[in-house]
């Protein structure tokens, strides 16, 4: 499970989370939507341990992941929205980094190359890669522990719509092996009736809950002013 509680966040001096709490159980795809500005990313990167938060708390599986960072990390992993890595080095390179630095096997790395379809570029430099084929590296990075919580950040904006299926696909099937996921998106067509419970984040705090399986429906209905609705 994944809990953030009264999340405070600026950046010089503007504020950009504004009390954020809100809780991602395990054994489900938690979606967390919002416009651009909304937070969304600010949020994921203090849940992973890259950004700390003015005041509040996260919990991630329980550990307190502020007054116990490192050992909160080795519950989860985490995909940011933009994906680097260094371009002298190959797809295989790169991915049994990251296996070693999780303790992870050599195998494990292979593996998840196959699971990502990047065989055939396993000895690509990554400076080579396309878009896609670099976010599905950071993928097969995503995957490499079996992490208790797994965080994504826009992770479709860069896969064809076969993979962006093939990714919820494995997400749902992570989840029902007991894994809480948290994934932002605005792609609202894709994901609509493909997770378990949207929250709706707007100017830094949690709004409410929309619909999973009328995402876009339920969205567009709540940027409209109440006055207009009534």
């Amino acid at each position: 499970m994944i809990v953030a509680e009264n999340l405070l966040k600026s950046y010089r001096g503007n504020p950009v989370l504004r009390g954020l709490s809100f809780e991602a159980a395990a054994g489900a795809v938690t979606l967390l939507v919002g416009s651009n500005g909304a937070g969304k990313t600010t949020t994921l990167r203090i849940l992973s341990g890259v950004s700390r938060p003015d005041a509040g708390g996260v919990r991630i599986s329980g550990v307190d992941l502020l007054r116990h960072r490192q050992k909160a990390q080795e519950h989860l992993s985490f995909l940011p929205q933009s994906v680097a890595f260094h371009p002298g080095l190959t797809c295989r390179q790169v991915v049994r980094f990251y296996a070693r630095l999780r303790r992870q096997s050599l195998a494990r790395a292979d593996e998840m190359l196959a699971v990502m379809g990047l065989e055939a570029e396993a000895e690509k430099p990554t400076r080579l890669l396309s878009g896609g084929l670099r976010q599905r590296l950071g993928l097969a990075v995503l995957f490499l522990p079996d992490a208790d919580a797994l965080l994504l950040d826009e992770p479709g904006l860069s896969l064809d719509p076969e993979w962006r299926e093939r990714l919820q696909e494995l997400l749902r099937q992570e989840a029902a092996r007991g894994k809480t996921i948290l994934v932002t998106s605005h792609l609202l067509a894709e994901w609509e009736g493909a997770s378990d419970r949207c929250l709706l984040c707007r100017e830094g705090r949690l709004e409410g809950e929309l619909n999973p399986a009328h995402l876009r429906k339920e969205f567009a209905d709540s940027i409209v002013p109440s006055e207009v609705r009534l």
